[in-house]
């Protein structure tokens, strides 16, 4: 089986999956492509689709990957349950708890597991090797993990709040994966600005509780000016372990293994009826610990995360 795939959203992000699976992606063809600027589609594949949700119905598409803009993405992902498909969604699953829960609710009213969600670290080779050695017991009990997350530069349209919920959901997420536990809290802490910032509070300092108490401390800093540079270290009481890359100018160069093989085992997954990667479940925990973080940096106080019971469809 070859897996159709229709791609919505040919930006930077779109445009990087477009190349994959034409080149690099094997059991799959980019089977159409939708961008709200038509010349954008057809500069990644031959078959553009004027209307998103055509698209995702369209006989001649198997899956569906979307990595249009943040706000449209709960609309597209319900569509794509309403239509039985596998999808792959970039993060963020939805911008608020209330679209992640929507979408919860709408694959458990299915039966079964078809979205994914971009959380392409899980797939980073160096992350993948921190967690066996973790998991392995080589390092003994973890008790800390310091986290670095700085690009060179922030668009102009990035918030503060956006820190936390566009750049470090992948601490959060990748925070979640390796403990296999759950942040009960968050705390933000406010060094002075950088001179670049302008009225950005850049950089922030997160610190995440995990329910078996273990702390996650988190500096990001998006206009840190000379590249893109992610790394941790994870302390354990015998040794220490840490996930870590060259610095790039962004995250193509950084990450690019960890997205060719996300997508790789998302089109494996489709081909034999399983879901693969970060679940629905998974993107709404993303957003929620996000959000109590937002919450936390504009009360200047340690939040609680507060979650909905997890359904079991992700047990």
């Amino acid at each position: 089986m070859t897996v159709r795939v229709g791609l919505i959203g040919a930006g930077v992000m779109g445009a990087e999956h477009a190349r994959l699976l034409t080149d690099s992606i094997t059991g799959a063809t980019l089977g159409g492509v939708y961008d709200v600027d038509a010349r954008r589609a057809a500069a990644v594949g031959t078959r553009v689709l004027a209307d998103p949700f055509a698209l995702i119905d369209d006989a001649g598409i198997d899956a569906v990957l979307i990595a249009s803009s943040d706000p449209t993405h709960e609309q597209f992902v319900l569509a794509g349950l309403a239509a039985g498909k596998p999808l792959l969604c970039e993060k963020p699953l939805a911008p608020d708890v209330a679209g992640c829960l929507r979408i919860v609710d709408a694959e458990v009213s299915t039966g079964r597991r078809l979205v994914s969600v971009g959380f392409m670290r899980r797939y980073d080779p160096a992350y993948v090797e921190l967690k066996r050695t973790l998991d392995a017991g080589e390092i003994g009990g973890a008790v800390l993990m310091h986290c670095v997350h700085r690009n060179a530069s922030a668009p102009s349209t990035f918030t503060s709040s956006m820190l936390l919920t566009s750049s470090a959901t992948h601490e959060i997420d990748i925070s979640r994966w390796l403990f296999g536990d759950e942040i009960a809290a968050v705390t933000v802490h406010r060094p002075r600005p950088s001179s670049r910032a302008g009225e950005l509070q850049d950089p922030q300092l997160l610190v995440f509780e995990l329910a078996g108490g273990v702390l996650v401390d988190v500096e990001v800093f998006v206009n840190a000016q000379y590249g893109y540079d992610v790394r941790c270290e994870l302390v354990g009481e015998k040794g220490s372990a840490g996930a870590s890359g060259p610095v790039t100018p962004d995250w193509r160069d950084r990450f690019a293994e960890a997205y060719r093989r996300e997508l790789q085992d998302w089109v494996d997954g489709v081909r034999q009826g399983q879901a693969r990667g970060a679940s629905a479940w998974d993107g709404y925990v993303a957003t929620a610990v996000a959000q109590a973080g937002v919450t936390a940096l504009e009360a200047g106080r340690r939040t609680p995360v507060r979650l909905a019971t997890k359904p079991e469809l992700y047990n």
